[in-house]
């Protein structure tokens, strides 16, 4: 046989085993299609329900009662603050060293003081938001598997760049959790 039939025989050969591997394929992702077409996927927006839930909006509003008194003498310090500020830029020019100095003093101090407290206010807050919204989490969560269960989904993401509205149950939990948090609803 010459070199160029050989040639030839083997490229016949890799066109034909191509065909079959493309063939294959075809059946393979046919099948793949069909499965996940079958497959019931719905989608749930944590952040939605941490915004808009009855749960949530009580936990806010319990959080802000909470450090009002807090929030409101840091309020009253920054003004403090920057009525200090004030004299500073005003009277400092023309006061005696000393008495500048000691006013910048009690300035620094005061300032260091707000700032830590400010800090302290900030930690707390976040503290008690995380502890709140993790138990909201949690009940959503259960009423998450729930639906599922109950309508038989095969899966539910709850991050997504973006779902259609047609697999969105952010609304179905948001009642669940507004229900089971009303007096009315039974327990």
């Amino acid at each position: 046989m010459f070199p160029s039939q050989e040639r030839s025989k083997e490229k016949v050969l890799v066109r034909s085993i191509a065909c079959v591997v493309a063939a294959l394929s075809l059946v393979v992702a046919e099948g793949v299609i069909a499965q996940v077409s079958d497959s019931k996927v719905g989608f749930v927006n944590i952040e939605r329900i941490m915004r808009e839930s009855a749960p949530a909006k009580a936990a806010q509003e319990k959080i802000e009662r909470e450090f009002k008194r807090r929030d409101e003498e840091l309020a009253r310090l920054a003004e403090s603050l920057r009525k200090m500020q004030e004299t500073m830029d005003k009277q400092g020019p023309v006061m005696a060293e000393p008495d500048r100095r000691k006013l910048e003093r009690d300035f620094n101090e005061n300032n260091r003081d707000f700032q830590r407290k400010q800090r302290e206010f900030r930690d707390d807050v976040n503290q008690r938001r995380n502890e709140e919204l993790q138990g909201i989490l949690e009940r959503a969560n259960r009423i998450v598997k729930e639906i599922a269960e109950r309508e038989k989904y095969d899966i539910i993401f709850q991050d997504a760049v973006w779902a259609s509205a047609r697999i969105d149950l952010t609304e179905k939990v948001i009642k669940s959790l507004d229900a089971a948090r009303s007096p009315a609803a039974p327990k």
